[in-house]
């Protein structure tokens, strides 16, 4: 039963990592049009116990991309300078949203693992008693 537990600790992660990653991708895709935000970036890390790499991932640090901002012109805008430009945001919506796809197949695929898992782990039990 432990690897049926390993492999479980193993999706949980992958599942847990991608929320985070999903969660900043909102993030970003909320703010697009916000005045000097800069798009949030996360990386996954392999976890490790005893010095040891366990196979699980962890979301690591979040960063902010060093894209330069846009820069857009409207002299109304009350952050506009003396040449009616201010600093948009760097979010770039295709890309997020290309990112959130990606975020969601690989959630998906680890919760697909969890199941199959779970279901021969109760497959196995089932034997076990008869």
């Amino acid at each position: 039963m432990a690897g049926f537990t390993d492999t479980l600790a193993l999706a949980a992660s992958g599942m847990a990592a991608q929320s985070q990653r999903l969660q900043h991708l909102t993030e970003n895709i909320a703010n697009a049009d916000t005045p000097g935000y800069r798009r949030k970036t996360v990386s996954f890390e392999p976890e490790m116990q005893a010095g040891r790499p366990t196979g699980r991932v962890v979301a690591g640090e979040v960063t902010l991309d060093p894209a330069p901002l846009e820069r857009v012109y409207d002299p109304a805008h009350p952050l506009a300078d003396a040449e009616g430009y201010h600093d948009g945001s760097n979010v770039d919506l295709v890309i997020e949203i290309a990112d959130a796809r990606e975020a969601q197949r690989s959630y998906e695929a680890n919760l697909r693992m969890f199941d199959q898992t779970r279901d021969m782990s109760a497959a196995l039990l089932d034997l076990l008693r008869r």
